[in-house]
């Protein structure tokens, strides 16, 4: 059997005020057809897990294009239909295939495309016909639509936030669409939506145990695979919103049951599965007055895996105000603050304008007298499964010690390596503010005494109330107590 991979995902922040552009996905990381081989470790390291698999059932896998970019704003019409015709280009070459894999996220917009992947999946399907099955990987916070539904034949979203189980996604995938290519399976879908805007932590409950019940409802009684996806709230399309859905074989009403039978009982915890990020004085005066550290501050809204520019400076001004200088803070955006740390060069101190560069949600720029500790070129994490860029990192000091983490390329803390590779130490401090939502909690929360999330001002607001649509309608919950009715 003869299976054909592509991978093109961001996420895109319909409000983000830098738009993605070809420069943001080489920048990450851009190969056609060869991904696995050098940069393996990196987003190359799906191709490499599907090849794995193949070979070990005597299948082949044609690479083609692996194209990712950090979350931001609307991405290039020119950029997005490149990278989509190379995908179909590959595919016309490598005919004939008996499988088609699509890694994707599932929130990508471009200029003219609210739904790139399911333009992307259509043109697949106009190529391999009805009869090749289309496998496609998404990650939760995803944007379903009929078109992408219609146009693949199974869908299998991330189940984990943070998203620890990508490569056992892919597995799953594997798994189902090579059964279906041999005859073995007749996968249908049936989805649930749920008219609700949110975020859902899987890692306490009630969410752990409904996302525990999911995976213990799969493979049996012909239920092929579960997945919620979670939706996300800062991409405004006309399927924003959370949607469960279930894959099921040869039985449809069967899949329709369950998937609203889960749909309702999701929608029942509604009111447990979410709490409001603290304030920044609240937060910081926990930070303050605990006994033993170190305080998780997640700073939610300035996300850069949401779309944020992770250049605000709320969180750092009011721990600063508090007087918490034992604290570490990371990862800052800052080019021009990394330009003027290189020419003054490791030991220099000077006085150092930090963040507040793009605008009202990044704050006010801070001036503080600092020394250079440590400039990294080539600065990466692990994170998801895959290994992310940082360009080029730097470690400044404060004079009061407070430890400040900058970046050259935007990229959430998913391990302590945004940390420690630059020589920073995290364990005992009173403070560590973290640029991300939830995909630091692998990493950090072991280290934690508490883990607290701050709702700073940001493109990432979680103020799901309040937000407003102009491509979906806006009877949704928690905005309206019951958009069903």
């Amino acid at each position: 059997m003869k299976i054909f991979s592509a991978f093109l995902a961001t996420e895109t922040n319909t409000s983000g005020v830098m738009p993605t552009a070809g420069i943001d996905f080489e920048n990450n990381g851009l190969y056609r057809g060869d991904a696995s081989l050098r940069n393996p470790t990196g987003f190359g390291a799906a191709h490499v897990l599907l090849k794995q698999m193949a070979a070990a059932d005597g299948h082949t896998v044609v690479e083609s294009l692996t194209a990712h970019a950090q979350p931001s704003g609307i991405t290039a019409r020119s950029a997005y239909e490149q990278y989509r015709d190379w995908i179909v280009e590959d595919l016309k070459a490598a005919l004939p295939v008996q499988a088609v894999v699509l890694f994707m996220h599932g929130a990508m917009v471009a200029d003219g495309y609210d739904d790139c992947e399911g333009d992307t999946i259509q043109r697949v399907r106009e190529v391999v016909g009805p009869g090749v099955p289309i496998g496609v990987e998404l990650d939760l916070h995803c944007h379903v639509s009929e078109m992408m539904l219609t146009q693949s034949d199974i869908i299998i979203a991330y189940k984990e936030y943070p998203h620890t189980d990508t490569m056992l996604r892919l597995e799953e995938l594997y798994a189902l669409i090579t059964r279906q290519a041999e005859g073995k399976i007749k996968p249908v879908t049936a989805v649930h939506d749920l008219r609700m805007i949110g975020l859902w932590h899987t890692t306490k409950e009630p969410m752990r145990s409904f996302v525990d019940r999911m995976a213990a409802l799969e493979g049996k009684d012909g239920i092929l695979s579960i997945s919620l996806g979670h939706g996300f709230p800062w991409g405004d399309t006309p399927d924003t919103g959370a949607k469960l859905w279930v894959v099921a074989d040869g039985d449809r009403a069967k899949a329709q049951a369950l998937a609203d039978q889960l749909g309702e009982e999701f929608w029942a915890m509604r009111h447990d599965t979410w709490q409001p990020p603290l304030s920044i004085k609240a937060a910081v005066e926990v930070a303050r007055q605990a006994p033993e550290g170190p305080v998780i501050l997640a700073d939610v809204a300035d996300n850069p895996g949401g779309g944020a520019m992770s250049d605000s400076t709320f969180i750092l001004q009011g721990l600063l105000d508090a007087g918490v200088h034992d604290a570490v803070i990371g990862a800052i955006w800052d080019p021009g603050a990394v330009i003027i740390c290189q020419s003054a060069g490791v030991g220099a101190r000077l006085k150092l304008r930090i963040g507040g560069k793009c605008g009202p949600l990044s704050g006010t720029p801070v001036d503080l007298p600092v020394t250079i500790k440590a400039i990294v070129e080539n600065h990466s994490q692990s994170g998801l499964g895959f290994r992310w860029p940082l360009g080029t990192g730097v470690w400044v000091q404060t004079d009061q010690g407070m430890d400040i983490a900058l970046c050259t390329l935007r990229s959430q803390p998913m391990s302590l390596e945004v940390f420690e590779n630059l020589g920073i130490l995290l364990t005992g401090r009173k403070a560590i503010v973290l640029k991300s939502s939830q995909h630091f909690h692998a990493a950090f929360a072991p280290i934690a005494k508490q883990v607290l999330y701050v709702g700073a001002p940001g493109s990432v607001s979680q103020n799901f109330a309040e937000m407003s649509y102009t491509k979906r309608d806006n009877h949704f919950w928690p905005r309206v107590e019951d958009p069903r009715s």
